[in-house]
């Protein structure tokens, strides 16, 4: 979540159904090797669905989580409210962060992709990592949700063509070579890059409206000029999902990135 349209996201139901988001990040988690007494950055904590993780994981350590979304953070705040101070809750903008030399780790589950500025993405968080400090991050790749993306914006522009006149949909889905690039240019070293594929289907028309409403297609129906063309665009979008050899299924690719600072 950064500073591009700072939009109001439905906070509590983000929490309660981004079990996606929650089980990839999981993943990464459960395959970094830590000591426990790290301090620990989680780089766009959402709600606090994976900061609770991440505490876990360093019990003796400390955890910086940083989101720019209030909604998001009011959320995690008090969710996370038993660990503090060990845990601590901040307001930031990973485009324009300004942390130096905090962190043994930096971790990001799925918000790289809202950072249009890529370069200082990079350059902000080798900054803010101790020299041998690691970054293990996974956000949306090249690719990733292409088929619902290109029909919900063609639904729009053909129904709603004012609402998106001169727009384009806030989040970048970076590659491979590009994304190595970038992590070279600022001084990472031991720089691992890659895609995976991880089509994810929902049980049901009604799960997989209420997922693509908060978790994807926020930026987008918040242009809509009313709740009925919000239900329209929903409407229709789901129904189309309902058709096809893999009905209510999105086709997610997922970024994984993996690298050091020198030590």
């Amino acid at each position: 979540m950064t500073q591009h349209e700072r939009r109001t996201w439905d906070a509590e139901t983000y929490r309660r159904i981004a079990a996606p988001q929650a089980r990839w990040g999981s993943a990464i988690l459960a395959g970094i090797e830590l000591r426990g007494d790290e301090t620990v950055i989680d780089a766009g904590c959402g709600a606090g669905n994976l900061t609770r993780l991440i505490a876990e994981a360093v019990p003796r350590g400390r955890v910086i989580a940083l989101d720019v979304s209030p909604a998001m953070l009011e959320v995690a705040r008090r969710e996370l409210a038993d660990l503090a101070p060990r845990v601590e809750v901040l307001q930031a903008d990973l485009g324009a962060l300004d942390l130096d030399q905090e962190a043994d780790l930096v971790f990001s589950g799925a918000t790289f992709h809202w950072v249009l500025d890529q370069d200082a993405l990079y350059a902000n968080l080798f900054r803010a990592l101790e020299p041998g400090g690691r970054l293990h991050a996974q956000c949306g790749g090249s690719g990733n949700l292409a088929r619902i993306s290109a029909s919900a914006e063609a639904l729009v522009r053909e129904r709603w063509p004012a609402a998106v006149e001169g727009w384009s949909y806030p989040a970048y889905f970076p590659g491979v070579d590009e994304t190595r690039t970038r992590l070279e240019k600022v001084g990472f070293e031991e720089i691992d890059v890659g895609l995976s594929q991880e089509p994810t289907t929902f049980d049901g028309g009604e799960a997989f409206r209420e997922f693509i409403e908060t978790v994807i297609l926020t930026p987008l129906l918040a242009r809509l000029p009313s709740d009925e063309a919000r239900r329209e665009a929903l409407d229709t979008l789901t129904a189309e999902a309902a058709r096809g050899s893999a009905p209510y299924t999105l086709d997610y690719v997922r970024l994984n990135v993996r690298a050091a600072r020198p030590g």
